[in-house]
């Protein structure tokens, strides 16, 4: 029987759920309950609470069609921090425990 189980093609897929990222269904779960929060029990709850979150999901899901993994939290991030990063520059933030004297001993800061 192990011999002969069934593996799945591609193992490095992201899990799934009805077509979305779990990332997405997280959001579009947490503007439903949000939202049903605010405007449920008034007059606007089938507008704001049901066609808003039908709108995200399918916001989310024409957006995002043939688009890589991860592409919405990749783009927040860069246009949330927009600067290069660069392997080779020096690491200005960097503070040595040891320091070398002239002499090549190492000494203990404190």
């Amino acid at each position: 029987m192990l011999l002969n189980s069934k593996v799945p093609r591609a193992l490095e897929t992201k899990t799934k759920l009805f077509g979305f990222e779990l990332a997405d269904v997280l959001i579009v779960f947490l503007y439903l309950s949000v939202s049903n929060f605010i405007f449920g029990g008034t007059k606007l709850k089938f507008l704001m609470v049901w066609m808003g979150t039908l709108v995200l999901g399918l916001a989310l899901h024409f957006l995002k069609k043939g688009k890589p993994e991860d592409h919405l939290q990749h783009m927040g991030e860069f246009y949330r921090k927009p600067e290069v990063l660069s392997s080779g520059a020096p690491d200005l933030e960097y503070q040595p425990y040891l320091k070398q004297d002239h002499e090549g001993v190492i000494k203990n800061e404190k």
